[in-house]
């Protein structure tokens, strides 16, 4: 295993995990996700379970300033840098905004087919093709339907300046859920120009499908549910996907086994893609992601239930990919970033996860196949989205009522 704790970061062998169980209350529906309410508490003794206590020397991290940018944004969720280096933004409740030169704009858009706003759900990220300066593309992922019946979609649509305009679905995520959690919809690009796209489980127990737990879609190759799927750029299937031949099996499909990935990145230089990704109670994941590798969930996982007990009594096979790190109580992470600015020059290389409970930006260090907690940046605001600007400097969205854009910069 590969695990770095925060607390003993010079340790590399796994110790036993003690954790206290705790109950809740169920409601009758759903239960909610860590990324809305409070962390759970609970007391990990092990080596390869990474706590919410700084390891750096320097609790208090130094060197750097905290600058607002932007102000009173519903609910955003993800941004995505223009060539002329203003910044569109979504809202959840379905908005683009637009930031140049100081100033929110809202973008002009035709109604989002079928949107679906609740919860977790709504309108969610945004990623410009990698040849927007010829093509003007742009891509959004949304929930589509209502509570009873919905899914993740796609839409792809050309931005003339002032209006996002010819919206098209581009892909829809089957099989459709019942719900209002667990969507994923992180978009990166890869150096050949294909997408790939996060996707959630689907949702946490009592949900179901089929007569079974939604989780377990995760393992089932025929479901685009707990996936990370690979897409070319008007939605079709790339014919050298892993799972392309495979009796049975969704051809889209890249990874499986995840519970609900909201961060993802994929770093043009070492051609390596990273995704944290959400645990129940605990158990949340970093995770180098490859092609046709199984993750695990709900097979094996560092998770409690919300009702108390291990989710898994296992934590790790040989047949499926070990987390690089993983996190105790839970942080809800979301936004990831491998920084390859100049701003920063000590900072080259470095993983940030922006975490929604414990409203902070993770520094995380790879040191070979280990990777390193280095220190936390306190934002006081759920952290919904982390990137690097066109300037260098590295962009925080807090995801509140009135959330807010904010810029670290060198001090």
């Amino acid at each position: 295993m590969n695990y770095q704790p925060e607390t003993m970061k010079t340790l590399r062998y796994p110790y036993s995990l003690v954790i206290s169980a705790i109950a809740l209350t169920i409601g009758s529906c759903t239960i909610p996700e860590p990324d809305l309410n409070p962390p759970i508490i609970a007391q990990p003794t092990t080596s390869v379970i990474a706590t919410n206590t700084a390891t750096s020397k320097k609790p208090t991290p130094t060197g750097f300033k905290k600058v607002t940018v932007a102000q009173n944004l519903e609910n955003p969720w993800g941004m995505a840098w223009l060539p002329d280096g203003a910044i569109l933004i979504t809202e959840r409740v379905g908005r683009v905004q637009v930031l140049r030169n100081g100033s929110l704009e809202q973008i002009a858009i035709t109604p989002i087919p079928n949107l679906f706003v609740s919860g977790q759900a709504g309108l969610m990220d945004i990623s410009l093709h990698p040849r927007f300066a010829e093509n003007k593309l742009v891509y959004l992922t949304y929930s589509s339907g209502d509570f009873q019946a919905n899914h993740t979609s796609i839409l792809r649509a050309k931005f003339d300046g002032k209006a996002l305009v010819e919206p098209q679905v581009i892909f829809e995520v089957k099989p459709s859920k019942s719900g209002n959690q667990h969507f994923g919809s992180r978009i990166v690009w890869l150096p050949d120009e294909t997408m790939l796209i996060a996707i959630g489980d689907g949702g946490n127990p009592p949900l179901q499908l089929n007569g079974e737990l939604i989780r377990n879609q995760a393992q089932k190759l025929d479901s685009h549910l707990g996936k990370v799927l690979r897409l070319k750029d008007d939605g079709s299937i790339p014919l050298d996907n892993p799972f392309v031949k495979t009796a049975n099996a969704n051809p889209a499909i890249w990874s499986y086994g995840h519970r609900n990935i909201q961060g993802l990145f994929a770093d043009p230089l070492s051609k390596q893609v990273w995704s944290t990704e959400h645990g129940a109670r605990g158990g949340d994941e970093l995770n180098l992601i490859e092609a046709g590798k199984n993750y695990g969930w709900p097979v094996v996982s560092f998770s409690q239930e919300y009702i108390g007990g291990k989710v898994s009594g296992e934590t790790s096979r040989p047949d499926m990919v070990d987390p690089k790190l993983v996190w105790t109580p839970s942080i809800a992470p979301s936004g990831l970033l491998l920084y390859r600015g100049d701003r920063f020059p000590n900072w080259q290389g470095n993983l940030f996860a922006g975490a929604l409970v414990s409203r902070e930006v993770v520094r995380i260090q790879i040191e070979g196949n280990q990777t390193v907690i280095q220190e936390k940046i306190p934002i006081g605001q759920r952290v919904r989205d982390v990137r690097q600007g066109k300037d260098g400097f590295i962009y925080i969205l807090t995801d509140e009522k009135a959330g807010q854009l904010i810029r670290l910069e060198p001090m």
